[in-house]
C-alpha cells in the first residue's frame, strides 16, 4: 500500500476558535489513523544539517524553511492512493482547526 508523508500546520488560536465537537471528532480521525498503522508525532525543534561534499559537517538551530503557521506534527500513513489520502487527513486537528495539512507521497527507494 503507498505511504504518504503528512505535515499539519497550525496555532493554538486556530485550535482554540474551533467548536470542541469538531475538534474531539478530529482527534477520533487521529486515533483511526493510528489504528490503521500511522506514525504520528508532535513536532519538536529542528535542527539543519549541511555536510557539503562531506567535508564538514555544520548545525544551525531552526528550521530551514518558514511558514506563516508553525509545523504541529507530523504522520506517515498509508493510502490506496493520493485522493484517499487527501480525504483521510481532511478531518484531522490541523485541517480543520484553521490550519493546514500538506501530502507528500512517500517514492521508497530500495
Amino acid at each position: 500500500m503507498p505511504k504518504f508523508i503528512t505535515i499539519g500546520y497550525g496555532d493554538e488560536a486556530g485550535y482554540e476558535r474551533t467548536p470542541r465537537p469538531v475538534r474531539d471528532a478530529a482527534h477520533a480521525q487521529d486515533a483511526r489513523l493510528r489504528s490503521e498503522g500511522a506514525v504520528m508525532g508532535i513536532a519538536g525543534v529542528p535542527v539543519q544539517v549541511r555536510n557539503p561534499e562531506a567535508r564538514g559537517m555544520e548545525t544551525r538551530d531552526g528550521p530551514f524553511m518558514s511558514s506563516a503557521l508553525p509545523i504541529a506534527g507530523f504522520a506517515i500513513i498509508e493510502a490506496a492512493d493520493l485522493a484517499e489520502a487527501i480525504e483521510k487527513v481532511s478531518r484531522v486537528p490541523c485541517a480543520v482547526a484553521h490550519g493546514v495539512v500538506e501530502v507528500w507521497p512517500l517514492n521508497e527507494t530500495p
